[in-house]
């Protein structure tokens, strides 16, 4: 033991006596110290941070600030910052169309466009005129792309402001927007990315009335190079693609994307094409009685609807009960009922829209969807239906030389397509399809009182879409022979017959 301590002993005294030994220890003890107050820092400041987290989420029982959102429920600003900001855009934007702003900073932007569009294509879209009639989710898209990838003028036609309602598909729109009209959203929005474009903002409703001045030239003259239709109400849809029709004007319409939802199923095609869209068939049939059938591309969806799949939600009862419903819309004539969107289909129709006008304006090579071509068609069952009125004639003891039929190819072509639906009442086939008298003629239907002529008075709301072989079994069994429809046709066809006639009547009398 006495050793072992005279050891330890002698080890501490050259410890003590050794000045590197010294130097090491206490270096040592420096970094230990170091290390364990760095660690105390760093706990210390998280500590510090997750106390002060803490206490600032407020209690349930603390007051909010309720002005933080406006009477239309947009977000109020606080100061005077985002204010100044619009300003400064706006500012911007006004020396940018005045041509202070580097030309090289534009074909930067525009660089992807111009490697695909070429300098000639791209040349062309800025130097365009495209006004956008209705500026909602279809619209608005349609806009922020074509000013997106460079498009120099847009006017843009919209009654409307943007509601709560509207951020789900709008393609600018913020909280901050709501209550504000729409044509002056998209033109504050898209000045911050493209100040170079020149707007021309018109807070109006499209009217026939007001279509020379809406669809006027440019201030310098310059006539509008494509006008997209993207507007939900029927009459004023209608009434603007007449008017370009009538007048030359390249326009394309955007059909309905509310209650669809396959993007797969979006096509761009004539709207003679288009199918499985109530919005389509109703402008189709509309512009038909106005002469128009075709010429018109359109963006559309063949989407079919099923179970479980949305459906334009029906008002309530209880409105009906309170009146006239027509009141209920923000305007007269304009939709009431709530229509099911999903967000991105909007968008889709829009995209597309834009696309091709910037194809048809640039010259880009594209394909069209061809339309049905069905106008053969159409000459044959003409031929056919006045062949059955001869024979049906004939079989009634008149003579059928001479015999005229009130219907042309046109007539034709709307009772199969927008009447029928180009399948028959019978058995819902779609091919080889005729027209016959769903009845048998009464007495003095032929009108012979004009010398030289017998004019046959069949109206069109007696026809019946059929294929060729149940024509000829009707022709045998109703018309020729003593049966009825009742007695030879399911409850089902006969329903389905009389609910598409007096839906054709109603429509008659609103045109």
């Amino acid at each position: 033991m006495s050793s072992w301590s005279s050891w330890l002993s002698d080890r501490s005294s050259e410890i003590a006596s050794s000045h590197k030994v010294q130097l090491g220890l206490t270096a040592a003890i420096s970094t230990g110290i170091g290390v364990a107050a760095v660690l105390g820092l760093q706990n210390s400041r998280r500590w510090y941070n997750v106390h002060d987290l803490k206490g600032s989420i407020p209690e349930l029982t603390s007051p909010h600030d309720i002005e933080r959102i406006n009477d239309f429920g947009g977000a109020a600003p606080e100061e005077d910052h985002d204010r100044r900001d619009d300003e400064r855009s706006a500012a911007l934007a006004r020396r940018a169309r005045l041509g202070d702003y580097d030309e090289a900073l534009i074909l930067e932007q525009l660089a992807r466009n111009r490697v695909f569009l070429k300098d000639e294509g791209l040349a062309k879209l800025r130097g365009a005129f495209v006004v956008v009639v209705g500026c909602g989710g279809v619209g608005s898209h349609a806009t922020a792309a074509l000013a997106r990838s460079g498009c120099g003028r847009l006017r843009l036609i919209d009654f409307d402001q943007v509601t709560l309602s509207s951020l789900n598909r709008h393609a600018v729109a913020a909280l901050a927007d709501v209550g504000t009209p729409k044509v002056l959203c998209l033109q504050k929005r898209l000045e911050q990315i493209t100040p170079w474009i020149h707007f021309d903002c018109r807070n109006q409703l499209f009217g026939e009335g007001m279509a020379d001045e809406q669809l006027a030239p440019w201030s310098d003259g310059q006539q509008p190079t494509y006008v997209i239709d993207a507007i939900d109400n029927i009459d004023s849809k209608v009434a603007l693609l007449h008017y370009c029709h009538r007048k030359g004007l390249p326009v394309i319409s955007s059909m309905g994307a509310g209650c669809k939802s396959d993007p797969t199923r979006v096509f761009v095609g004539d709207i003679s094409a288009s199918a499985e869209d109530p919005l389509s068939r109703t402008t189709r049939r509309k512009l038909r009685t106005l002469g128009v059938k075709d010429g018109i591309p359109v963006v559309y969806s063949s989407e079919k609807t099923g179970p479980g799949k949305a459906q334009l939600l029906p008002l309530p009862e209880d409105e009906f009960a309170k009146g006239r419903v027509g009141e209920l819309g923000v305007l007269p004539d304009f939709r009431v009922r709530i229509l099911p969107v999903l967000g991105t289909m909007p968008a889709v129709f829009g995209l597309c829209v834009a696309n091709h006008v910037m194809l048809k304006i640039t010259g880009y090579p594209h394909d069209y969807v061809p339309s049905k071509a069905r106008d053969k068609m159409y000459d044959g069952i003409l031929a056919q239906v006045q062949g059955l009125e001869e024979r049906v004639a004939k079989h009634c003891g008149y003579d059928p030389v001479g015999l005229r039929i009130p219907v042309n190819v046109d007539d034709v072509g709307y009772l199969i397509e927008e009447v029928w639906h180009g399948r028959s009442a019978v058995s819902g086939l779609t091919s080889r399809l005729a027209l016959t008298r769903w009845r048998k003629p009464v007495n003095d239907w032929i009108d012979g009182r004009t010398p030289g002529q017998k004019a046959d008075r069949l109206q069109l709301d007696e026809l019946v879409c059929m294929t060729k072989d149940e024509m000829l079994k009707h022709e045998t069994q109703v018309l020729k022979g003593d049966r009825t429809p009742e007695d030879v046709y399911d409850k089902s066809v006969i329903e389905l017959v009389a609910r598409r006639w007096e839906t054709e009547r109603i429509f008659r009398e609103q045109r």
